[in-house]
């Protein structure tokens, strides 16, 4: 019977290990570095010169000719933190961004689970559901305004003819209407980038996980709640982040739809209106 002689682990003292990672540490900046300057450059300076500017009476118009007034343009009487309208644009700004990103996140949570089975029309079903996200906002938002346009709209004929309204709806002029078919165009826009990164994690899944759950005879309701959504949590948070920066700055869908209404103006739309019109 032969003996093996085992080497002992490689274990390094802690000053060698601490001095380790302040290598790794210094080289992960080092790489690092050049990028953070770029983004300085590209981005922190302009943000931190138009601060500046704001503390000045500068007009769009003309940015020689301006005067410092410090934060008399956020705090004074004619600021824009005494201004009802922006007050507004912020509520309507938030709304927009929990009802959408809520509806885009069930819903595209929904859709990717419909996907991730086997199917053969599976790669069909995926294109089909990008179609929507790939179209431009501007190009989707004027569609959908001709869609639901109160006297020659598709919406309008489709209902009228199945009887479920009595007479044709102004969606985007009427105020009680207009915020919720916003929300509604944007989640028809939106979802599928919702269920493409929710898929991805669906992918990520071990099978061997639901082959055990399945073996287990564990219910398919069990496995969704205890298995697949809390692996793919991550991804789903990450992808409600990025939405929900996205839509705390819409602009352009609700620019084109409902320029002039109050109910839907975000804080991007009075921006616009305070340095052009």
């Amino acid at each position: 019977m032969s003996s093996e002689t085992l080497a002992p682990p490689l274990c390094l003292p802690p000053q060698a290990l601490s001095s380790l990672q302040r290598s790794r540490q210094r080289m992960a900046w080092l790489l690092v570095a050049p990028a953070l300057l770029v983004l300085l450059a590209i981005a922190g300076l302009p943000l931190l010169r138009t601060f500046w500017m704001s503390l000045s009476d500068a007009q769009l118009a003309d940015l020689s000719s301006r005067q410092f007034v410090g934060l008399a343009n956020y705090i004074g009487d004619s600021g824009v933190l005494s201004d009802p309208e922006w007050w507004g644009a912020v509520r309507n700004t938030l709304w927009f961004a929990l009802l959408s990103v809520g509806l885009e996140t069930v819903l595209g949570l929904g859709i990717a689970l419909m996907l991730n089975h086997p199917s053969r029309l599976k790669a069909l079903l995926r294109a089909a559901v990008l179609v929507p996200w790939a179209i431009p906002t501007v190009v989707s938002a004027k569609m959908w305004s001709w869609m639901l346009h109160d006297q020659f709209g598709v919406i309008n004929a489709m209902l009228l003819a199945l009887g479920v309204i009595g007479e044709p709806l102004a969606w985007t002029a009427d105020p009680d209407l207009a915020f919720v078919t916003i929300v509604l165009v944007d989640v028809w826009k939106t979802t599928p980038f919702m269920a493409l990164l929710i898929l991805a994690a669906l992918q990520m899944v071990p099978g061997d996980c639901y082959e055990a759950a399945r073996v287990d005879g564990v219910p398919k309701w069990s496995v969704f709640l205890n298995l697949t959504l809390p692996l793919i949590t991550p991804a789903v948070l990450v992808a409600m982040i990025f939405r929900t920066l996205d839509a705390l700055r819409v602009f352009d869908l609700i620019y084109v739809m409902t320029s002039n209404s109050r109910t839907t103006k975000s804080m991007s739309v009075y921006v616009r209106e305070q340095m052009i019109d």
